[in-house]
């Protein structure tokens, strides 16, 4: 017989390219995951993984097993499904992944709330970006995903997952305090920036690939100019510790902001860039409480996170 959970660890494996990736996936340490693969090893005297260069392939053996064990894995979630939806609480693991700015300024309230009222569910976190963690969730990797989306960005659903608003993230413009921008807004008496007046500016932005950059990049480009990304910087903390340096502006939205620096100002933008937060599930897994009491909480305690 094949062991279910090493199994799952070679799926991890091949969805992530990587025992590290993997581990950090399914809540492991990388020796855990290469036990298990060893010992998957052994069970079907095949050899799985074979080192290329500096990293890990699959062999054709075992993709085909990861192939395998990804059916395998979705007959399992069904059946758990059904015990945990005629139990009729909240039970067993889930695993969420969610964006950064998601991880720190939603989710810590939404687990702990979970935590509190549904000592059965062990409700775990993956930090992930928007554009992987609906792969990972349609691969059956985590279980649900929080993500985002923009209007000139929309976010893609798979065939087979099915997905909940959560709720609307406003976005300002991050200016060091007396920089012209905010000197214009006060003194035309606006009190917010319109999009005709961010060409020529030195932007500080997230890196190339993420759905915020691709924003910007589009927004502007629209208006007929080429934004001037001069300081490109993952962690939204970075980012304002550069404008507070006087360094350039930045967008930036108000989900896990947090209290801005003295020397940094948010100005409203008109019209109000949005990006739309969802919660996402397989859809073989819509029934299972677990996915509907994290959905319920998402919703109803975003309006407390939103400012």
């Amino acid at each position: 017989m094949l062991d279910l959970a090493r199994l799952r660890a070679l799926h991890a494996v091949a969805v992530h390219g990587s025992v590290s990736a993997a581990a950090t996936a399914l809540g492991y340490t990388p020796s855990a995951v290469s036990q298990q693969i060893a010992k998957l090893e052994r069970e079907t005297r095949t050899t799985l993984l074979e080192r290329q260069g500096r990293g890990i392939a699959l062999t054709d053996a075992a993709r085909h097993l990861a192939a395998t064990a990804q059916q395998l894995l979705a007959i399992v979630e069904q059946a758990e499904t059904t015990l945990e939806e005629r139990r009729g609480r909240p039970a067993g693991r889930l695993i969420i992944g969610a964006f950064p700015s998601a991880a720190r300024g939603l989710m810590p309230v939404v687990l702990a709330r979970l935590a509190a009222e549904h000592p059965s569910l062990d409700a775990r976190l993956v930090e992930v970006d928007p554009h992987l963690s609906v792969d990972l969730v349609a691969q059956g990797v985590i279980d649900m995903a929080v993500a985002h989306d923009w209007d000139i960005a929309p976010l893609p659903a798979p065939d087979g997952l099915e997905r909940a608003v959560i709720g609307d993230d406003l976005c300002d413009v991050l200016v060091p305090a007396g920089h012209p921008l905010a000197e214009r807004a006060t003194r035309d008496g606006r009190r917010a920036l319109r999009r005709e007046d961010l060409p020529g500016q030195r932007w500080i932005c997230q890196p190339p690939g993420s759905v915020c950059h691709d924003w910007l990049v589009r927004t502007l480009r629209a208006s007929g100019h080429e934004p001037d990304l001069a300081y490109q910087a993952a962690e939204n903390h970075t980012q304002i510790a550069l404008v507070a340096a006087g360094l350039g502006i930045a967008l930036m939205p108000r989900l896990g902001r947090g209290p801005l620096p003295d020397g940094v100002l948010a100005l409203p933008l008109e019209p109000v860039p949005v990006r739309r937060l969802y919660a996402l599930w397989r859809t073989g897994a819509a029934r299972r409480p677990a996915i509907t009491e994290t959905v319920r909480l998402l919703r109803d305690l975003w309006p407390q996170r939103a400012g």
